[in-house]
């Protein structure tokens, strides 16, 4: 990539960035992605790829908000001011438009910019990755594929990083249910490089969507010790470890997986991506009858502190399902009172758009359903199920919704949902045949399998 600076030293720290970016760690020989950031800043303060790169990385992690956050405003003004004052190429011109719309909630727009970078330029990792991500939160599940898809000729066994970009597509073609080719993919590049901690986390979702747990169980211990030094991916490998056990009812192991890998990650981090985990497995621990202690108490302080953020949606229904685990009533008004504020003018923000119409819809149902109310949660979930896919997150992610209405469904008064709970078993049983959980859930919402 042509870059618009003389430092050489700059550049040897963007592609250190960029290398621990796509790897989703942070390498202590390079003092990590914070360190390579600090050393650009020091080494070309104007480096405007530099700017892009770390406002980049600070609005994809979805853990700063540039509605709320000072520091981010200005750093986003800076780089836009050095842009306007510089010739740059086309491509850096680009970026740097990717990350102002982004920056506006234009997630879409940033995606589509990013497309046109790719066009011209298939080995730009930046434009790829970032726009990998962004087609995750957006839900386009379609578009994480092909946009992948498209550059993956140009990336031949001999151009650097080409393993993880396959990795990349293993995940695209996972979220579209092309699950064997998923895992083919997947493991040819962990035969090329087996710490890929992404690659292993597409193993590890076609394991899940398969029912396939033993298998899940199997993969993840052989090769535990390949990718848990990937710091910023780990407690979600661990997560999905979790996952495998909820299936099987194996709740303590379940729980010592989450004391001792994801709750010291998410304390030491405060990622979000940390964060959403803990906050999902809890609550799917705690829709399993588990009493989880008091996990959700040490969980809030951490996620408290982005109720006003608004990045995302998804992010905005698990900090609401670690307040309605903590019965922190304060945090939930808050977060509901933000949350019905924003929906009212929406501008350009593709996520404050969705409030209306699903991310309070969803909120409301999590309150009635942990209430009791779950005829209520009902009335409210089925008529947008399958338009929560827009909220973002990967199809086991948002699982967790598919669970909370079928067992709202299970334990309504309401005759015509217990008839809706058996419907759903019966749809979630074709598509994940053999799945533990599905057939606890069957015996308690009533003979199911007699059913004609």
């Amino acid at each position: 990539m042509s870059m618009s600076t003389t430092n050489n030293e700059a550049c040897k720290m963007f592609d250190a960035i960029l290398y621990q970016y796509v790897k989703w760690t942070n390498d202590a020989s390079f003092g990590g992605i914070e360190g390579c950031l600090s050393k650009i800043k020091s080494a070309d303060p104007e480096f405007v790829l530099g700017h892009v790169i770390a406002n980049g990385l600070d609005l994809i992690g979805t853990g700063r908000s540039p509605l709320i956050d000072k520091e981010l405003q200005m750093n986003l003004k800076t780089m836009s001011d050095l842009a306007q004052k510089q010739t740059l190429t086309e491509r850096e011109s680009l970026h740097v438009a990717a990350v102002e719309a982004f920056a506006r909630g234009n997630l879409l727009k940033a995606c589509l910019l990013w497309e046109d970078i790719l066009h011209n330029h298939p080995l730009d990792v930046l434009a790829l990755k970032f726009a990998h991500d962004s087609y995750f939160y957006l839900g386009e599940q379609v578009a994480m594929r092909d946009s992948v898809a498209r550059v993956l000729p140009y990336w031949t066994p001999k151009t650097p990083l080409s393993s993880y970009v396959r990795g990349m597509y293993s995940f695209g073609l996972l979220e579209t249910n092309f699950y064997d080719q998923a895992l083919q993919v997947a493991s040819e590049a962990l035969a090329v490089e087996r710490t890929d901690a992404w690659s292993v986390h597409t193993i590890a979702h076609v394991h899940e969507m398969k029912a396939d747990i033993e298998k899940g169980l199997s993969f993840m211990q052989q090769t535990e010790n390949n990718w848990k030094s990937a710091d910023m991916l780990a407690c979600h490998n661990y997560w999905h470890w979790a996952l495998y056990h909820i299936e099987k009812g194996e709740y303590e192991a379940a729980l010592t997986l989450f004391d001792n890998y994801i709750a010291p990650s998410c304390s030491k981090s405060g990622s979000m991506l940390d964060m959403v985990d803990n906050s999902s497995l809890l609550y799917r621990l705690q829709m399993e009858g588990v009493d989880v202690g008091n996990r959700w108490k040490n969980l809030t302080p951490i996620t408290k502190k982005h109720v006003d953020d608004h990045m995302l949606v998804f992010n905005d229904l698990h900090f609401l399902m670690s307040a309605l685990g903590a019965e922190d009533n304060e945090m939930m008004g808050r977060l509901l009172e933000t949350m019905e504020e924003i929906a009212k003018s929406p501008g350009e923000n593709h996520q404050h758009s969705l409030l209306h119409h699903l991310g309070l819809p969803l909120s409301q149902a999590l309150v009635q359903f942990h209430s009791g109310n779950c005829e209520k949660a009902v009335q409210l979930m089925y008529p947008i199920r399958y338009q929560i896919v827009d909220i973002g997150g990967s199809n086991a992610q948002r699982d967790v919704f598919s669970q909370v209405l079928i067992r709202a469904a299970m334990t309504s008064g309401s005759k015509s949902h217990q008839n809706l709970a058996r419907c759903l078993l019966i749809e979630r049983d074709a598509m994940r045949p053999n799945s533990p959980l599905t057939e606890r859930l069957m015996r308690k919402a009533g003979a199911v399998h007699n059913m004609a």
